[in-house]
């Protein structure tokens, strides 16, 4: 079975890990400030925030944030639930914004008509949350100074987009977001295992984050509030988490972000030729990559156009049978029993559904070559075709 994803993982990989497991620290050692400060470096942004999962970064980027009770936050729907997630646990309502039908990123007109609309009505969000759908960033600056105006926060959701580029910038500079959050899931560009980092060029938002990951505890002398009572002595000032990373995930991070540049390339590489093979069918079409973007193709999604359900749920079995496993991301999350019953009044968004009822999520991994996306490629354009041929034999005979 060709997976939709996989970790890449090497001798220098492997090397690092036991050098950690050897030393003398598991967690909270130096390898964690190692790996924040090599991803600020990369990024050319001012702080670093490792944590155990890009959900908790999410988290502790909304508290920071000062997200609360009768706040609201609007994101993607098409985004996994810790999008959204993310703000219920900080007791907020969340609100979604419908996607571009060609790139699956948040929509800015209709995030302009949307701000318009809740500005009359007192409605406006705390933050938004854009993601940056399968790797290719959202158009930054015109949503920065558009929420700009109506004094919206922004947590740029990059789980899928460390190593991309926004007109020429790393994604995760934060030059247009308050906060960018990063995921290192193993199907991730790069993998600590399980992990994620917060980065962001506020420092009082970073000492926020930093005292939140560790049960809002702190052993600063600056910071202490009562006399010292000697060098074990620590305060818990604020209700923070466990969502430290360790050393172990950090060592694997600092080894797999030197190769980076070359993953990125690579999915790069393998999605050209996905592109090039599927140029002239006129009823398969890849994703649009926009000017100012260059994708770290975390997914490689098509769109069918003109699906029935039973055909799509039958084109990702059929592909499954024959070896390729292709899956759908994602499920609008409005769309989530949990969701649903909690917001029973929201309403379906149009580009959001029709995207839906058409995309599937192609393999896309380093280790790829083009065979496997040849093999790829004739294989949905053989089902699609008969697909195609089925339905015309039908309206016949009806």
């Amino acid at each position: 079975m060709i997976p939709y994803g996989k970790q890449h993982i090497d001798d220098n990989d492997i090397e690092a890990v036991t050098s950690a497991l050897r030393s003398d620290w598991l967690t909270q050692g130096p390898n964690v400030p190692k790996f924040e400060a090599a991803l600020t470096d990369y990024c050319n942004s001012s702080h670093a925030v490792a944590v155990n999962s890009a959900t908790s970064a999410l988290h502790i980027a909304c508290l920071a944030l000062g997200v609360q009770t009768g706040d609201t936050v609007w994101t993607s729907p098409n985004s996994f639930v810790a999008s959204a997630n993310c703000a219920i646990y900080c007791g907020a309502d969340v609100d979604f914004v419908d996607i571009s039908l060609t790139t699956g990123n948040i929509c800015i007109s209709a995030l302009r008509d949307k701000l318009s609309f809740a500005e009359r009505h007192g409605k406006l969000p705390k933050v938004i949350i854009p993601v940056h759908f399968a790797g290719q960033s959202c158009d930054m600056q015109k949503l920065s100074e558009l929420v700009k105006k109506y004094n919206v926060k922004v947590i740029e959701d990059a789980s899928h987009a460390v190593g991309a580029k926004y007109n020429d910038i790393p994604v995760g500079s934060c030059q247009y977001s308050d906060v960018c959050v990063f995921s290192f899931h193993p199907v991730k560009i790069i993998t600590t295992l399980e992990g994620g980092m917060a980065l962001t060029n506020n420092a009082e938002l970073a000492n926020k984050m930093r005292l939140l990951r560790s049960h809002g505890i702190t052993n600063n002398l600056l910071e202490m509030t009562s006399k010292v009572h000697g060098p074990w002595y620590y305060e818990q000032h604020q209700l923070g988490f466990n969502y430290r990373m360790n050393d172990i995930e950090a060592a694997l991070g600092l080894s797999q972000l030197n190769k980076l540049d070359r993953l990125v390339q690579q999915r790069n590489k393998l999605a050209d030729m996905y592109n090039r093979l599927f140029g002239k069918h006129k009823q398969i079409l890849p994703l649009n990559i926009k000017e100012y973007s260059y994708s770290s193709y975390h997914l490689y999604v098509v769109r069918i156009k003109g699906l029935e359900q039973i055909q799509h749920a039958h084109i990702i079995n059929a592909l499954r049978e024959q070896g390729i496993f292709a899956h759908l991301h994602y499920i609008p999350i409005y769309k989530q029993p949990y969701f649903s019953a909690k917001y029973p009044n929201i309403e379906p968004l149009p580009n959001t559904e029709k995207y839906y009822s058409e995309a599937v999520t192609l393999p896309i991994y380093p280790e790829m070559d083009e065979s496997h996306i040849a093999y790829i490629v004739n294989t949905l354009i053989a089902l699609v075709d008969r697909e195609n041929n089925i339905v015309n034999v039908q309206d016949n005979i009806e």
